[in-house]
């Protein structure tokens, strides 16, 4: 029978903390190998994500803030309103989300509504998540990507005399770069001579979203890149805050993976 300490169960302190330290514990331990290594947790990664760990895979996303949505939550200008184009309106629909027409083929919605039924997508497909989490690196093995090397994002702010301080890994079978503008992870190969970056281009919506989807691909071995991590690798205009292409681009990615690791077994 459990205790009561008035209105709830009575715990320790001490209680509380191994509760949290043996549940971290046990995830990181589980996922120390995981099909899939999403990096950023931005609309883009979390569609992938849930796509992915509907079908069953063991997927990973690691995030370097301490909160999920990348810039999907707060919109433009510090206006939490989105906007998308059809016809990605449809996955605002399946998630829930309400949204009203601007104009012909143009959508808005509440940047937190829609991000809130996103993580919730993502989290009720079996997502697990690692926040303030930076990519370190990638691990690399035969000319192909097979995991990522990952650190606390604190270590980052330490003054460099400190920063000794050795990451961790996790292996997986694919790699998602989901870093949005700075391409993270194509980053990490480009500076090993490995794949040159093109650099994104000046906004034009029309042709940057098409762009995106367009160009959402594997760009080296193990390693493939969605929403606006394709425009910095490819060199495609960026477009602002619009998110269509970020849904649209993280589904294809998922597909692509789906389609790789069946090609695998």
């Amino acid at each position: 029978m459990v205790k009561k300490a008035g209105l709830f169960a009575s715990v320790s302190e001490a209680d509380v903390t191994r509760a949290i330290t043996r549940a971290y514990l046990k995830q990181l331990d589980e996922y120390a190998q995981s099909d899939v290594v999403i990096v950023g947790a931005g609309p883009s990664g979390l569609t992938a994500g849930a796509e992915l760990a509907k079908t069953g895979l063991k997927t990973l996303i690691i995030e370097r803030n301490n909160y999920l949505g990348g810039g999907f939550w707060i919109g433009g200008y510090l206006m939490n309103k989105i906007t998308v184009r059809e016809p990605s309106e449809k996955i605002l629909a399946e998630l829930g989300v309400p949204y009203e027409e601007a104009m012909p083929g143009l959508y808005v919605a509440d940047g937190p509504h829609a991000t809130s039924k996103l993580i919730a997508s993502a989290c009720d497909a079996g997502v697990k998540f690692l926040s303030l989490t930076l990519l370190d690196d990638l691990i690399v093995k035969d000319n192909r990507v097979t995991g990522a090397v990952i650190n606390y994002a604190p270590v980052s702010a330490m003054p460099r005399e400190i920063t000794c301080v050795d990451p961790v890994a996790i292996e997986a079978k694919v790699v998602i770069d989901a870093t949005g503008h700075d391409a993270k992870a194509v980053k990490k190969l480009e500076e090993r001579g490995l794949f040159k970056t093109k650099g994104m281009g000046p906004m034009w919506v029309n042709e940057s979203e098409d762009g995106v989807v367009e160009y959402t691909s594997e760009v080296f071995p193990g390693l493939i890149v969605t929403g606006m991590s394709v425009s910095t690798t490819y060199g495609l205009p960026r477009m602002g805050p619009t998110f269509g292409a970020m849904l649209l681009s993280g589904r294809k990615a998922a597909d692509i993976v789906k389609a790789k690791l069946m090609a695998m077994v």
